[in-house]
């Protein structure tokens, strides 16, 4: 299982969570990949965890003033990117300008989607692995894989029908390492939460709760 930590834009330490989950990963086996501000990319990177851009634009070089180049990402430490994410959609023809963007840098791609149907358009696109997230439940402490698991199901379905090399991660609501088992158990090859460890007290013992199923 892959489990991928998206800070978003929380007042969390970014550091302080990367070398949790570098810990963490190193002492479980399991892989674990945090997602900061892009300001932020190098410190993280620079902690030795895993580290994904939150966000790529589809543009090459040139003049594009306030957008995140993939190159300038994967030269500051990332070696993925999230796109689409709930809280930053894209029109489809901007996922897919990101997705050749990240695979013109080296990164690895995860792209966010609400649903199966658009799990499926999402997959036709060609990144490594797509998230399902409803969005009515990232934020909530409610797994969308307790919440609703023929979501999950269902999305895992519509990615292989597509593409059987697209991993499926479940995504919104995600804290324990309960969650992360009923994920497994419906298909999803990982997951993708925030609040969970972004907002926790104690970083490194959210994340060792999560992985605990795992080791």
């Amino acid at each position: 299982m892959f489990v991928l930590v998206n800070l978003k834009a929380y007042p969390c330490d970014p550091v302080e969570v990367a070398e949790a989950a570098r810990s963490v990963a190193g002492d479980s086996g399991v892989r674990i990949a945090v997602a900061p501000q892009a300001a932020h990319l190098d410190r993280v990177a620079e902690t030795g965890v895993e580290s994904w851009a939150q966000h790529v634009g589809a543009n090459d070089y040139g003049s594009h003033t306030g957008s995140t180049l993939a190159e300038a990402a994967a030269d500051a430490g990332a070696t993925g990117t999230l796109l689409n994410h709930s809280e930053n959609r894209l029109k489809l023809a901007d996922i897919d300008g990101g997705v050749r963007a990240a695979e013109r840098a080296g990164l690895e791609t995860c792209v966010c989607a609400n649903n199966p149907d658009q799990i499926a358009a999402a997959a036709a696109l060609g990144p490594d692995a797509v998230a399902v997230e409803p969005p009515e439940l990232i934020g909530t402490g409610t797994p969308v894989s307790k919440a609703d698991p023929d979501v999950v199901t269902s999305a895992v379905e519509a990615a292989a029908a597509v593409d059987d090399s697209v991993d499926v991660l479940c995504g919104a609501g995600i804290s324990t390492g309960d969650d992360l088992d009923a994920a497994g158990d419906l298909g999803a090859r990982g997951v993708l939460l925030a609040s969970g460890v972004a907002k926790a007290d104690d970083p490194r013992a959210a994340l060792e709760d999560l992985v605990a199923p795992l080791s």
